[in-house]
């Protein structure tokens, strides 16, 4: 995350920019001057703003434009859990503020500090890489994971944040609900693939605080170190549940079908030395302990929710109410998402 990637502007959309001026000095204290604010590219979800003073920098997180999905872009649930994972071990952001009053900036939002670093979110960057810099960051993020799912929840104030008994179930059954909230076309695997995930739920083993969309560019790697992450980031999706859920979601990112709801080239695929998924799932087994048999359907269970993910963001770029570029290609992942769920439980 550099400087270089957000756009400055006064009068950005999604922002009141005068509103948020007057919000920072009655809240922030460390605050020195007039504020800039530029677009962050890489979410495709939630709208990440880099905002300055000229001395002091800060990642403001909003929801996206248009309608919302019930459940989705809480900014205080996400602010609540980077909070309480500060000092952990688990690398965060340090939390700042969060505002669930839409009527200052015109949403609700949360700010943590800067993280600087970097987020290897294009192939093009990763090809460059060392081998052996591209296994370090491969191992650095199962290894973050693993630190993630060891946190005592109530240790940290955090055994309210979701209920882990029947997580599996709810997931497929709310996403399924998503899926009509969003859809702007009938696709006969959707429902093929629900029904499968309905009828063969694995048991799950002992819960954890999971993060919901782990992934390798939802991580900052510390500069000059890959084999080390500065900050794990986008966290709207996290609760209490099953903990192979985030182990299934990286390996799904791990295969290119992901590659058009990302916006960019894949980045595992573009240097040979990043580990293949099934050398990221062992080094996971090996480091927690936790039994991985199951874990095809954690992967057609990712696969079916970034389907409903996709469709939703699909939805919005055609309601023209997307911010930034690369939204046109998001909506042809949703059949090939949906083919691989179903191919990962015949």
């Amino acid at each position: 995350m550099t400087a270089s990637e957000a756009a400055f502007d006064a009068t950005l959309l999604g922002v009141d920019v005068p509103a948020l001026q007057r919000y920072f000095e009655r809240h922030v204290p460390d605050v020195a001057g007039p504020l800039r604010i530029g677009l962050l590219q890489g979410g495709r979800s939630n709208l990440t703003y880099e905002v300055t003073d000229g001395t002091h920098r800060w990642v403001l997180r909003r929801p996206p434009l248009g309608v919302l999905t019930p459940t989705a872009h809480d900014m205080d649930r996400e602010f609540r859990v980077v909070a309480a994972l500060g000092g952990t071990g688990v690398p965060v952001a340090r939390a700042v503020l969060s505002c669930t009053d839409a009527e200052v900036i015109g949403a609700p939002f949360s700010v943590v500090d800067f993280v600087d670093g970097v987020v290897l979110r294009d192939g093009d960057d990763a090809a460059g890489l060392p081998r052996l810099e591209a296994r370090r960051a491969a191992e650095a993020l199962v290894d973050a994971l693993v630190a993630l799912h060891s946190v005592d929840a109530d240790d940290v104030g955090l055994g309210d944040f979701g209920r882990p008994h029947g997580y599996l179930e709810r997931q497929v059954r709310r996403w399924r609900g998503q899926w009509d909230k969003v859809a702007t076309r009938t696709l006969p695997d959707l429902d093929e693939l629900y029904g499968r995930l309905a009828r063969s739920l694995p048991t799950s083993g002992a819960p954890a605080l999971v993060h919901g969309d782990y992934r390798l560019d939802n991580t900052i790697l510390r500069t000059g170190d890959f084999g080390r992450i500065a900050a794990i980031v986008d966290w709207e999706m996290a609760t209490l549940g099953d903990p192979l859920a985030d182990l299934g979601m990286l390996l799904m990112y791990w295969d290119p079908t992901c590659e058009p709801v990302l916006g960019a080239r894949h980045v595992p695929t573009a240097n040979p030395g990043f580990p293949t998924g099934r050398e990221l799932a062992e080094r996971y087994a090996d480091e927690s302990g936790r039994d991985i048999n199951a874990l095809p359907y954690y992967q057609a269970l990712a696969c079916f929710k970034l389907a409903v993910i996709a469709e939703g963001i699909h939805a919005r770029f055609l309601a023209g109410q997307t911010v930034g570029t690369g939204f046109e290609r998001v909506g042809s992942a949703v059949p090939a998402l949906l083919r691989s769920g179903l191919e990962l439980l015949p």
